[in-house]
């Protein structure tokens, strides 16, 4: 089932589910136990398992260890720790002869606006997170994607974010992710006219922003510039995406023009 982006007191928050054919013990001992953990979390985790005891994540190759705290306890139906200000919640119950998986990542840090921004490629990376665990129960292996790029473009659609905006003086606003992109490789990219901005941030990763003067029709304005950022985003990827085609440019500028777009 594919994630879900959700607000959960007024934070963005993903919501994945998986049906696994293992009991709820299996699927705890998979989640909780750093040995099992290293076959399919993206970190390495070392964690005091009891309320309130500490966790640490390392990524490979990393130096630098982020921490949390473990918020929940209660085996084998519910696990919840911090990372950084991030909360991530697991929930198992019983499911015919198997289980139900419900996780929640919810973002806990910063503007909301701009958190919700990482949801796209923090749905496609949990997604190979869990299709991993899944293997791993069942003892099988599982390879990750070579393809990033669509799953996480297929994300930023169907959450929305990539739709431009309209402020409140009039001017069209895009932001968009580009994961952890390097700055100076995401300006070589960019179109060589003014309203480019790149922002990058040691926890957020890099984003891009455009701004610009609104023009007489200003959804077909944002729909040109919607394909455009579409375009700069497969292309850090190594992805050359074709035009758009007529029949999509008119459906992406009839959604700006029959949608409130004030931000």
């Amino acid at each position: 089932m594919p994630a879900k982006l959700q607000t959960v007191d007024d934070r963005p928050a993903l919501r994945l589910e998986r049906r696994l054919k293992h009991a709820p013990e299996k699927v705890w001992h998979a989640i909780t136990d750093p040995a099992e953990l290293a076959h399919w979390f993206p970190a390495a985790v070392d964690v005091d398992l009891r309320d309130g005891g500490a966790i640490r994540f390392t990524f490979p190759g990393a130096d630098d260890v982020t921490t949390g705290q473990v918020r929940t306890v209660d085996p084998p139906r519910e696990f919840t720790f911090t990372w950084n200000d991030d909360t991530l919640r697991w929930l198992i119950s019983p499911d015919g002869d198997g289980s139900l998986l419900e996780f929640t990542h919810t973002f806990g840090r910063g503007d909301p606006a701009i958190a919700k921004l990482a949801a796209g490629r923090t749905a496609a990376g949990w997604d190979v997170c869990l299709d991993t665990l899944d293997a791993r129960l069942a003892g099988e292996p599982h390879e990750p994607p070579e393809d990033w790029h669509a799953p996480m473009a297929s994300y930023v659609d169907d959450f929305g974010l990539g739709d431009g905006e309209v402020l409140e003086d009039g001017t069209i606003r895009f932001r968009r992710d580009l994961v952890w992109k390097p700055v100076d490789e995401v300006r070589a990219l960019l179109p060589g006219e003014p309203g480019w901005h790149v922002v990058h941030d040691p926890l957020e990763g890099t984003r891009v922003e455009f701004t610009e003067a609104p023009e007489p029709d200003v959804a077909a304005q944002l729909a040109r510039r919607h394909e455009q950022l579409d375009k700069l985003f497969a292309a850090t990827h190594g992805v050359e995406l074709p035009d758009w085609p007529a029949e999509r440019v008119e459906a992406v500028r009839k959604h700006y023009a029959e949608r409130p777009t004030q931000g």
